[in-house]
């Protein structure tokens, strides 16, 4: 993304402590939280720690100095180059931390309010993205696809509505749903913390968000708007949350952590303004009916309702493409009005012989496997047969590889012959037997 864009999108800078949004007692809490815990004295430090400017700090810190919560030292480090005032907590600002740590451990980075979270959520909406031909191609240029594929799913992509991926295992769903997520390439703004009615819900995760910003060397474009935008926010790539078999509802909700008396956001709100893939749907302990069920509200109105420990319901803006991914017929797991909410349902089904082929032999060139007429012959007439001549996207790689650690292990140069193309296909499927026990 280029810096005008990213500029266009940016959250603004708050210049004063109203424009924050948030409640002066909030932030005077968190900045004595912040001071209690940090044993931080420098508006610079407190600067970089609480995401506000300076002269938003230095306002915060001067009401605290007025209400005799914060002391200030004089000047530190005199003989330096800094010769920044330094502040501490007085002994009403510490009793007053502690009681506020009481009520909830929360402290750093201060939240971004709910209603302003909404509207940044607009300005980098999934369903502004242009998908493109190429941009496509391009993310799945490793995977053989058949050629209407792309025809379904850029329109789809485009779209940021749901998909439904469904048809045989190991034919690339979950490539092509990985393929989505490197196709989108380009970055969002993702709020460290948001808070509505006085909780803070934190929302940046980094094992589900990607840092996109430049580091402090790199005179490249990013660095030119680091300082025009909101720090509360981080510049990141789209995320993506993949789940799979382990996916349960509560999942899709807050959680709460009892001890430090805070929520951290559910993976769906992590997932905001990126992608949510559930993979091997009707693997999981929930039924898939019960799964979407929960996504009924945010597919069709583009907003989720979440709720607090106290049971107050609010909502929180819905900006996903949710991707769907099962072997199963989706008339066997969902009813019709569910099928009707799902946007765009794409068949993902196994190669004929001639892709096949075309998957084996460009997996065998990868891999510096020679290949022999002799064995592909005895693989297409003797073996598939036995399995009724199914073909999967998967079958190229495991049988190559087999092969591959069979040479490695006789010690002979990498070769295909019958026999070997024998040996890999009895690890491809087990056999249906009773085991005496």
């Amino acid at each position: 993304m280029n810096v005008h864009s990213t500029d266009m999108m940016a959250p603004p800078v708050a210049m004063t402590l109203s424009e924050t949004g948030l409640s002066l007692v909030m932030m005077r809490d968190i900045l004595l939280k912040t001071m209690f815990r940090t044993n931080l004295e420098l508006i610079s430090d407190l600067e970089r720690v609480l995401c506000l400017p300076a002269r938003v700090v230095q306002e915060l810190v001067d009401m605290c100095r007025d209400g005799g919560l914060v002391e200030a030292m004089g000047t530190l480090h005199a003989g330096s180059k800094s010769s920044e005032m330094g502040y501490r907590l007085s002994d009403t600002g510490k009793a007053r931390a502690l009681d506020a740590l009481s009520q909830s451990e929360y402290f750093g980075a201060m939240p971004v309010p709910m209603s302003v979270y909404a509207k940044q959520v607009k300005r980098q909406s999934i369903r502004n993205i242009h998908m493109s031909r190429e941009q496509l191609t391009g993310a799945m240029g490793h995977l053989i696809l058949p050629p209407d594929l792309l025809d379904q799913l850029g329109p789809a992509v485009g779209s940021g509505r749901s998909i439904l991926m469904y048809g045989p295992p190991g034919n690339g769903k979950s490539s092509i749903s990985n393929g989505i997520r490197d196709a989108l390439g380009d970055k969002i703004f993702v709020p460290r913390a948001i808070e509505y009615s006085g909780q803070v819900i934190t929302v940046y995760d980094p094992i589900v968000h990607t840092l996109a910003e430049e580091e402090e060397g790199d005179p490249n474009a990013l660095r030119r708007v680091s300082k025009k935008y909101d720090r509360r926010y981080v510049l990141c790539e789209r995320p993506t949350v993949i789940t799979g078999g382990e996916l349960t509802l509560d999942m899709l909700d807050l959680v709460y952590n009892p001890t430090a008396r805070t929520y951290t956001a559910s993976l769906q709100l992590k997932s905001t303004g990126g992608v949510f893939i559930v993979d091997d749907l009707g693997r999981q302990a929930d039924p898939p009916q019960a799964l979407i069920n929960r996504w009924i509200v945010p597919l069709e109105e583009s907003k989720d309702i979440l709720a607090l420990q106290s049971g107050e319901k609010f909502e929180v803006p819905f900006d996903t493409l949710v991707i769907f991914s099962t072997n199963f017929h989706p008339n066997k797991i969902f009813d019709k009005a569910a099928l009707r909410r799902i946007f765009y349902k794409i068949k993902i089904d196994g190669p004929d012989q001639e892709g096949f082929l075309k998957i084996f032999a460009m997996v065998a060139k990868k891999k510096g496997m020679p290949l022999n007429q002799e064995a592909l012959v005895h693989l297409l007439k003797t073996k598939y047969p036995t399995i009724d001549n199914i073909y999967a996207n998967y079958q190229p790689v495991f049988l190559i590889d087999q092969m591959l650690s069979i040479c490695d292990f006789e010690g002979i140069p990498p070769q295909m012959t019958p026999e070997l193309i024998d040996r890999a296909w009895e690890n491809m499927f087990v056999k249906e037997e009773e085991i005496v026990h």
